[in-house]
C-alpha cells in the first residue's frame, strides 16, 4: 500500500515484516552492495529476496543518502530547478487555469507542478531537458483536442510543447474544461 509520508524509513515497517528481516539485516546487505550501480542493487533485490520496486527503491536510495522521495514543497522551488524559459512557459500555462478557475489549487505532486480543482488533478507539467510535457490528466481530453494540437507531441497520456512554448491559453483552458466534466 502507498504511503503518504515521504520518507524513505516509512516503508521500513513494511520491508521488515514482508520481508522477515529487521532493517539492520538489510542494511548489512546494502553495504555489501555498496559499489554495485543503482540497477544492480534494484535487481539484487528484487531477484534475490521478492522485493517489490518501491520496496527495493526505497532501500536503495535511503543507503545511498537520499532520505525523502520529496525534492520540491513548493512550486517556487520547482520553478528554480528548470529552465528560465519552461519556468516562464509553466507559470503562464498555470496562471491562465488560476485566472479562469480562482479555485484551483498548484500543488506539487510526484515532484511536479500539478493542478487541482475540488480534489481532482486537472493538470500538470512536467520538464526535460529539450520540451516540457503538459497533461489534463485525462487520455479522452487528449483525444478530444488532438486535431488542435498537430504541432506538438502528442501521446496517449502527455502532450509535449517546446520549452519556449507561445501558450495556448484558449486551447489550454478547453482542455481543463473537458476534465472537469468528466470529474462530475
Amino acid at each position: 500500500m502507498a504511503t503518504k509520508d515521504p520518507s524513505r524509513e516509512a516503508h521500513f515497517p513494511s520491508i521488515e515484516k514482508k520481508y522477515g528481516h529487521k532493517m539492520s539485516y538489510w542494511f548489512s546487505v546494502m553495504k555489501d552492495l555498496a559499489d554495485e550501480k543503482y540497477p544492480a542493487q534494484i535487481a539484487f533485490l528484487r531477484e534475490n529476496h521478492g522485493f517489490s520496486q518501491a520496496h527495493a527503491n526505497a532501500l536503495v536510495m535511503y543507503s545511498r543518502g537520499s532520505l525523502t522521495t520529496r525534492k520540491f514543497e513548493t512550486p517556487t522551488q520547482f520553478y528554480k530547478s528548470i529552465g528560465k524559459d519552461q519556468a516562464k512557459t509553466m507559470r503562464t500555462i498555470f496562471k491562465a487555469i488560476t485566472t479562469k478557475y480562482p479555485k484551483a489549487e498548484l500543488v506539487i505532486a510526484w515532484n511536479q507542478p500539478m493542478m487541482k480543482i475540488d480534489g481532482h488533478y486537472v493538470f500538470g507539467a512536467s520538464a526535460s531537458s529539450k520540451h516540457i510535457s503538459i497533461s489534463p490528466w485525462s487520455t479522452d481530453v487528449i483525444d478530444a483536442f488532438a486535431h488542435k494540437m498537430e504541432d506538438l507531441v502528442v501521446k496517449k497520456k502527455t502532450i509535449g510543447v517546446p520549452n519556449d512554448w507561445d501558450v495556448d491559453t484558449k486551447l489550454i483552458l478547453a482542455m481543463v474544461k473537458a476534465r472537469l466534466a468528466e470529474c462530475k
